[in-house]
């Protein structure tokens, strides 16, 4: 009897250690470097938005934006909280990313402790759910929204509990806050469900696992969904201080699937092969291999198996077969699809693993899949966070926007007068810009031709540089111009600084050597511009 309890304490002892380390992993992969690169298109428009938050008080959701307005409060909250700096803006999805590690875990009581813990470590080195996770953008938070909603689900299922009641309806409430997108995994949840009962006629489960009793009345279920009602009342409200929100949700739905269906620049014919595109089926053999097993595993559920672990896999079958037919496609809509595919992985080694013959190979496979992943992991978001032959790496701003905003924020830094510096910025797509020099309020963003001021007397101005005739045809006095890009898909920018204003700050070692460009037209005497 000793001897048996002695053993079942080292048991939790190495699983806790193992848990330990699993979420050590984790967080050094997510937490480490957090500035490395530039804040992304995306991220730029989401802080500029909680900058609007600061003018009105509140976030007013537009249907525009195919966003919900959760997410916008917790910038809101982190920013105000912490200060206006890019490891802020990018906490809130870090800490959601490594929650869904944890999440994983607590996966164990539907699938086993090794199915649960080989899971969160897939997902730990997982080189998407690392690089959208060090990313200020929703799917961090909808893929954790996602985990709550399916384990009430499976809990409600399996043991019929009031906590699972709760978890179910709070995951759904997430879903909804965050993404339009979130229709989509409610209708897979409904059908996977309806899949499962026709399949199991054919092919029945072993084991079968019946709807558990129900340990829940209908005080609670008024409950859970009135606070449910409440909190989408709340946010999509602005807070109570802008009801037409609440009309235009329904509008927002609309105009999504239009832009799914039109793709809006986000097409992706390059996979497209029939009807079929097999854009997400390329990233996963790409990049996470882990998740490919359990993909192949899905296919081994057809004939018999766990009910529970069938019943994920149609759901998972389900999201990515509808992420296909979608046209419209962005890379980090990756985690969202796949993140299931990481508790199937851990199915799979588990099921070969408990045969006596194949347990060392098991292990051995499961170990290599598992060190490639966080070997391409590491190569991605430390190595090439940047590099746009990555298909991960999307609409990223490269570093050289650091030739335009260094000689700002350096000049500010020196003198915080320096802030009352105006320019001018000519491009269709500026974004992270006005996040990232948000701070200087005298500058003005011209996306048009049409709008494009008659007079450029900027203390720096932004174009494209086959712009530059027009720009150095309207300037009245000396500019300093350097050359940089924005992003990869973009054409070559350049930015003009006007010379006596930062000529003390390219004199300084290190600062580059700009192009002196002098007025062609006649106009104000240097100094003399109209203010």
């Amino acid at each position: 009897m000793c001897g048996t309890f002695e053993r079942l304490k080292r048991a939790l002892a190495w699983g806790l250690l193992a848990e330990v380390a699993i979420l050590g992993i984790a967080a050094l992969l997510r937490f480490l470097e957090l500035e490395l690169k530039p804040p992304h298109f995306d991220e730029g428009i989401n802080g500029w938005w909680v900058d609007q938050m600061r003018v009105t008080g509140f976030y007013r959701y537009d249907p525009e934006n195919y966003h919900g307005p959760l997410y916008f409060y917790v910038l809101f909250l982190f920013l105000s909280l912490f200060g206006r700096h890019l490891w802020v803006l990018r906490l809130p999805a870090v800490l959601a990313s490594f929650a869904a590690v944890w999440g994983f875990l607590k996966f164990d009581r539907f699938f086993g402790k090794t199915a649960a813990r080989l899971a969160a470590l897939a997902w730990a080195v997982s080189p998407a759910a690392v690089f959208y996770g060090r990313y200020a953008i929703h799917e961090s938070w909808l893929v954790c929204s996602m985990m709550l909603a399916t384990w009430g689900l499976l809990g409600l299922w399996k043991d019929g509990g009031r906590r699972d009641l709760f978890a179910a309806v709070a995951g759904v409430t997430l879903m909804l806050l965050l993404k339009e997108t979130a229709v989509i995994h409610l209708g897979c949840y409904v059908l996977a469900a309806g899949c499962l009962l026709l399949w199991q006629r054919v092919v029945p489960s072993t084991p079968s696992l019946p709807i558990a009793p129900r340990g829940w009345c209908r005080k609670d279920l008024i409950l859970a969904c009135g606070l449910s009602l409440l909190a989408l009342v709340f946010f999509y409200s602005g807070t109570f201080l802008n009801l037409k929100g609440l009309g235009q949700t329904a509008l927002a739905l609309g105009k999504w699937f239009h832009t799914g269906a039109e793709g809006a620049g986000h097409l992706k014919p390059d996979y497209q092969v029939g009807p079929l595109n097999y854009y997400w089926i390329a990233l996963l053999v790409r990049y996470e291999w882990p998740l490919v097993l359990g993909l192949v595993y899905g296919v081994r559920l057809i004939w018999p198996a766990p009910a529970i672990q069938r019943y994920l896999g149609i759901y998972a079958a389900g999201v990515l077969m509808a992420y296909s037919i979608v046209p419209y496609k962005t890379a980090w809509c990756m985690i969202s699809v796949v993140w299931p595919f990481a508790l199937l992985f851990g199915c799979a080694v588990d099921e070969i693993r408990q045969r006596a013959a194949f347990a060392t190979l098991a292990w051995f496979y499961a170990g290599l899949l598992l060190l490639g992943s966080l070997t391409v992991c590491v190569r991605l978001n430390f190595f090439h966070p940047t590099d746009a032959k990555e298909p991960y790496v999307y609409v990223q701003t490269v570093p050289e926007m650091a030739v335009l905003t260094d000689p700002l924020l350096g000049m500010a830094a020196r003198d915080p007068r320096n802030y009352g510096l105006g320019g001018e910025i000519l491009l269709e797509s500026y974004f992270p810009i006005p996040w990232v020099i948000g701070e200087f309020p005298r500058i003005g963003y011209y996306d048009k031709p049409e709008k494009i001021p008659k007079v450029l007397e900027g203390d720096f101005i932004v174009a494209l540089s086959e712009k530059q005739d027009l720009v150095q045809g309207e300037i009245k006095e000396p500019y300093l111009r350097m050359r940089f890009h924005l992003r990869d898909s973009m054409d070559e920018c350049s930015v003009w600084f006007k010379e006596r204003v930062f000529k003390d700050w390219f004199a300084a070692p290190g600062h580059g050597t700009p192009e002196i460009v002098k007025p062609k037209s006649k106009g104000a005497e240097p100094g003399k511009a109209k203010k």
